[in-house]
């Protein structure tokens, strides 16, 4: 596996960099649009728009893999890859995970973001504040010379302590030039196991946790992947690159801050 991955250079760091905070710009905008009576789709039109015109970049999910829109929107038990429909509208009492990658100057940037809708349950809302947590817990153990078990462990040992199951069919991956490249990072394992991380990495850490159990299921349209026992579930992610002392988040959004 460690042959196949790519160490970035300092320029290529610097176009990831800025593929990352044009993809934080994004999320910005949609704090203020996100809100009940909205269907899927006037999302996902919103952002292609933004991306394209304001930003003067490219949405580099439209195409991949034959899909045709411009992010997954996961709303309560929509564990990940919800595809956007215009007959689909928020609830008042929804969480929903949109998930978005940017591509600027041949390089893609990959993030998601939960929004929780006003009337949303206080399970709700521990659920994504938890899961939100999770990620960061994971990002904290990378730095050079710590393995992909560091992380997952670290997610892992989050979510169980406070009653949740992490998915286990999807995990974080490397991105650069393509949306997926190698390595895979698994949100669960042991410490002290797999590859060893070295600086220029650059990967994406992006736990999925469900209120009830791990299991799923893929519904009919082969996208959307919904809890098996119709729980709620929750997704949080970032594009991380692994620095000489440690980690920098490429997608870091305005209101966030770095852990102490």
């Amino acid at each position: 596996m460690a042959a196949n991955i790519h160490i970035k250079n300092e320029a290529e760091i610097a176009l990831m960099r800025n593929a990352g905070q044009l993809l934080a710009e994004v999320f910005h905008m949609l704090d203020d649009f996100v809100k009940p009576g909205l269907s899927t789709m006037e999302i996902n039109d919103k952002v292609e728009d933004f991306i394209v015109n304001e930003l003067k970049a490219r949405p580099a999910s439209k195409g991949q893999y034959d899909y045709q829109f411009v992010l997954n929107s996961s709303i309560n038990e929509v564990v990940c890859h919800g595809v956007p429909k215009a007959t689909q509208f928020l609830k008042s009492s929804d969480i929903i995970n949109l998930d978005i990658t940017l591509e600027k100057d041949g390089f893609i940037a990959d993030s998601s973001k939960m929004y929780v809708m006003p009337d949303a349950t206080p399970v709700a809302k521990k659920l994504v504040k938890t899961t939100y947590q999770a990620m960061w817990e994971g990002i904290k153990q990378v730095k050079p010379g710590a393995r992909l078990g560091d992380i997952g462990h670290a997610i892992q040992k989050y979510a169980e302590s406070h009653g949740y199951s992490v998915v286990r069919e999807y995990c974080g991956h490397g991105i650069g030039r393509e949306m997926h490249e190698d390595p895979q990072v698994l949100h669960f394992g042991l410490p002290n196991r797999g590859l060893q991380l070295k600086e220029g990495m650059v990967f994406t850490i992006e736990p999925m946790i469900n209120q009830g159990s791990y299991k799923l299921k893929t519904k009919k349209d082969g996208w959307t992947v919904v809890t098996r026992d119709k729980k709620l579930s929750a997704q949080s992610e970032h594009t991380i690159v692994v620095t000489s002392t440690g980690y920098e988040v490429l997608t870091l959004r305005q209101e966030e801050s770095l852990p102490q």
